[in-house]
């Protein structure tokens, strides 16, 4: 790659849904009249869902809610039960997000959704603070065999007093440190404003946290026709990050990558909750291309790897970890910053693991197992 900025990558055609997959969500199954209510519900809990009965003014079961933590099935297999007349959903409100269900991904140099491909690695400083910092990083980064070079040219910090990025001129730092190793780069966009700049310098643009639901910007973003990196929100349900992932998908994002970083919690041990339960519902149900920052997730060096080999244990296609060349005297998030030798085992651990495990059932197929026992 060059040094000069990139094209816009156009936006393709969304695909269409497959069956049975998201496309619509389950949530009243109907009962016949002659139905023993029991017996549906014992066959809806035998396919992971969680019916409640709905009863008529006479107290007589009609029908069956399930609850939204249920598993995913099809409505045509839930239509086949005994004792069902029918089944009633709602269409997906994210149709853009469920076409890249299951089907090979590619998002700058790495395809997603690829069986048996090795785990992208994406690493680098928090903030990008000068050209030879960052320099050293990228070669910490390219050393221990990363995809991708990550780094903040504009920072969001809670105190306005902290440091906020260099910049216009921190974009070109990274995309001349990445061409020489031949890495990729990811780096934030804050504001509509500067979205085409960070598109026009990067290969994935980051939607950090803060900004999941910062609407007016991840349709610039969307408009860039850049793939993106969104981070989930610190309070946000998966359902609405998903919409956010819909919204820069529905705006011209060609991909989006789904990367958890953890959510707000009560324990002030960690700096935040790492869902990973959420990591595997997009994996393993939605089929998404999903990432995990356990750096953010912990804010503590020590927990980095432990964390990234749970990661990629429920199915994670890769993780987003911070390092420094130097974390005593990094601007921001040093404590939770790898050196170059620790990036570098962390590294090697990570591609032995994922070459160790097996590839687990998606959860349409053990729906259809379950559905076919007698």
């Amino acid at each position: 790659m060059s040094s000069t900025p990139l094209p816009a990558t156009p936006a393709p055609a969304a695909a269409p849904a497959a069956p049975g997959t998201a496309l619509r969500a389950p949530r009243l199954v109907e009962l016949t009249a002659d139905a023993d209510p029991r017996a549906v519900g014992a066959a809806l809990a035998a396919l992971g869902l969680w019916p409640t009965p709905l009863r008529d003014p006479d107290g007589r079961v009609r029908a069956l809610s399930l609850h939204p933590s249920s598993a995913l099935c099809a409505p045509s297999a839930l239509a086949a039960l005994p004792g069902v007349a029918r089944v009633l959903g709602a269409a997906s409100p994210h149709p853009l997000v469920d076409a890249l269900a299951r089907r090979p991904v590619e998002v700058a140099g790495h395809t997603f959704n690829a069986p048996g491909g090795a785990p992208l690695l994406i690493a680098g400083p928090c903030s990008v603070e000068s050209e030879g910092a960052l320099s050293a990083a990228a070669d910490q980064v390219a050393a221990a065999g990363a995809q991708w070079l990550r780094g903040g040219a504009y920072k969001p910090r809670t105190s306005p007093y902290a440091f906020q990025g260099k910049g216009d001129e921190a974009l070109r730092w990274l995309r001349a440190a990445a061409d020489a190793r031949g890495l990729r780069v990811v780096t934030e966009a804050l504001s509509e404003a500067s979205a085409p700049r960070v598109a026009e310098w990067s290969d994935v643009v980051q939607i950090g946290t803060r900004n999941m639901q910062n609407f007016a910007l991840l349709k610039a973003v969307g408009a860039t026709r850049r793939p993106a990196l969104l981070k989930r929100g610190l309070c946000a349900t998966v359902e609405e990050w998903l919409l956010a992932g819909e919204y820069l998908m529905s705006h011209g994002c060609p991909a989006v990558v789904f990367c958890e970083r953890g959510l707000r919690s009560f324990d002030e041990q960690t700096r935040n909750l790492l869902d990973l339960g959420a990591v595997a519902l997009l994996k393993h149900t939605y089929g998404l291309p999903v990432v995990v920052d356990p750096s953010h997730a912990a804010g503590r060096r020590d927990l980095v790897e432990p964390l990234a080999r749970a990661a990629l244990a429920v199915g994670a296609d890769g993780l987003m970890v911070e390092a420094h060349p130097n974390a005593a005297e990094a601007l921001s998030d040093g404590p939770q910053a790898l050196s170059g030798d620790e990036l570098r085992r962390l590294a090697h651990h990570l591609r032995a693991l994922a070459a160790a495990l097996p590839p687990p059932p998606l959860s349409t197929d053990w729906v259809a197992r379950a559905a076919s026992r007698p």
